[in-house]
């Protein structure tokens, strides 16, 4: 970048930015206090409209029943087109669904799950792997070649002087005693 560019300094001073945001959730809080006002007055008028007080007095016992038989099935109505309602919404909720996955289909991408970190043994995976029937063991101490400690006491251990065994091996009759000793085998 060249050198001589400067940094951009902000229009807006840190206490006016802070300023104008607290003035902006003021106004947004009274602008939700209205629209929560004007809410409930919608409600109290459907209300009225739908289901006006009911005056039950001086009402014989015949005009109580048909009252109520009216009720119930002005009930009934609403009922049926609440269920109507539901039904319709969990149809677009399903068509919502399959129309998102047909769009991530066309578009290609999928999105990736999270995947988490497990912990399996090999002999769990093994047997994944292979399937139940065969049984695998991962135990490798089991297929060690065993050593017995007979066989390394046996050899013959030398405590001659390492100089005298250097100057009979060295030039070339040291290394035909090499040679023949190694085609004659091990010495026991």
């Amino acid at each position: 970048m060249p050198e001589n560019v400067q940094e951009r300094k902000p229009k807006i001073s840190a206490s006016r930015k802070l300023m104008l945001k607290s003035l902006m959730v003021a106004k947004a809080k009274e602008e939700l206090e209205q629209e929560i006002l004007v809410k409930e007055k919608e409600k109290h008028k459907y209300l009225a409209e739908r289901a006006p007080p009911l005056n039950t007095s001086g009402l014989s016992l015949g005009q109580l029943q048909d009252l109520c038989r009216e009720l119930h099935a002005k009930i009934d109505v609403v009922d049926e087109e609440r269920y109507d309602i539901e039904a319709k919404v969990a149809l677009n909720k399903r068509e919502i669904k399959d129309l998102s996955i047909k769009v991530l289909d066309l578009r290609g991408k999928f999105k990736k799950p999270t995947l988490r970190r497990v912990r399996v043994s090999a002999d769990a995976i093994l047997r994944s792997l292979l399937g139940s029937k065969h049984k695998v063991s991962m135990d490798l101490r089991a297929n060690l070649k065993s050593v017995k400690k007979e066989d390394t006491e046996k050899r013959p251990v030398e405590d001659s002087d390492w100089r005298k065994n250097v100057e009979a091996m060295s030039g070339m009759e040291g290394r035909k005693k090499m040679f023949d000793a190694a085609k004659a085998g091990p010495v026991q």
